[in-house]
């Protein structure tokens, strides 16, 4: 899979695929651009990640909170897994720029993807969360998580990006956030179960398996084990054709990849299934780390269980 998607981009960023697996590709990756190194990191050689990696320092000072999703899984995953002595100091760079722009409540949405006048949005606490923290700069990341959970995304991309930050929140920052990870995990869950979910909340709209993979992680973060597994089961058996996660919908109302491979589907479906290999016994995953082991042994499939943290 690694190969083909190399070989398809040259040496710009891949963004989505058509099923024919012909790649849009942009030049700095715009806010996926951590989604494809991440990938690398999880399966490619170090090499080819490190030299990914180092062309993600244009964003270190963009002005955007997605600098969150693209450090945290493209730059501070290398460092974590202990394959990289550079990609750790490029994401605390970069932590340290976003805690700069902190201005009381939030890190501000910016202006990097055009001044839209927005202060906040959904897309901005995934990945931020967990780097800020990560970087010793807690209290921000926490201020910031509090502004997010008062939002209604509305759309299940959305409500999975939420779902992930306040899934880190409660990983990272404590009990303040244990109790409503968990109101926004019930809430995935009686809206979808394990089903893939709309792109949007209406009848007619098309799947976004991305969307489903976001959730899948954030939910084994939460110590959601069976529903987790039997996710990622459905898209493996409904929607993935040669490693591929397809059925993405990227952006039903421009009418832009609504049935395509994301790289960020790829990627948190790749996550997912690595996250779950240690949920239930497997290798230690570096996305658990500050997590405390529940004496009672792994969760059996469809029992919920509040995670303690430290």
């Amino acid at each position: 899979m690694i190969e083909s998607i190399v070989d398809a981009v040259g040496a710009r960023f891949p963004l989505y695929a058509d099923p024919s697996g012909t790649w849009r590709t942009t030049r700095r990756g715009s806010w996926a651009a951590g989604c494809w190194t991440g990938l690398l990191w999880l399966r490619a050689e170090r090499a080819l990640a490190e030299s990914w990696t180092r062309k993600l320092e244009t964003w270190v000072d963009a002005d955007t909170a997605a600098r969150g999703l693209i450090f945290w899984y493209g730059a501070a995953l290398g460092d974590r897994l202990g394959q990289s002595d550079a990609a750790g100091p490029l994401a605390r760079r970069a932590a340290d720029a976003m805690a700069a722009r902190f201005d009381g409540e939030v890190v501000p949405w910016g202006t990097a993807f055009g001044d839209t006048g927005v202060r906040t949005k959904v897309d901005g606490v995934a990945g931020t969360v967990p780097l800020l923290a990560w970087a010793g700069h807690g209290e921000i990341a926490a201020a910031h998580l509090r502004a997010h959970l008062g939002l209604e995304p509305g759309w299940s991309r959305g409500d999975a990006w939420l779902l992930l930050g306040a899934a880190d929140g409660a990983l990272w920052l404590g009990e303040e956030f244990t109790a409503p990870a968990h109101a926004l995990a019930k809430r995935w869950l009686a809206r979808h179960g394990t089903a893939t979910p709309p792109a949007m909340d209406t009848v007619d709209s098309p799947p976004d398996t991305s969307a489903t993979a976001i959730a899948a992680v954030a939910l084994l973060k939460l110590g959601y084990v069976g529903e987790s597994r039997g996710i990622l089961r459905r898209l493996r058996a409904e929607h993935v054709v040669d490693g591929r996660l397809l059925d993405g919908c990227y952006d039903l109302p421009g009418k832009v990849a609504t049935s395509h491979e994301l790289i960020w589907g790829t990627f948190f479906h790749t996550l997912g299934l690595d996250l779950l290999e240690h949920a239930t016994g497997g290798r230690r995953h570096v996305e658990l780390v500050g997590a405390v082991e529940d004496p009672r042994g792994p969760a059996e499939p469809g029992e919920h269980r509040q995670r303690a943290v430290r």
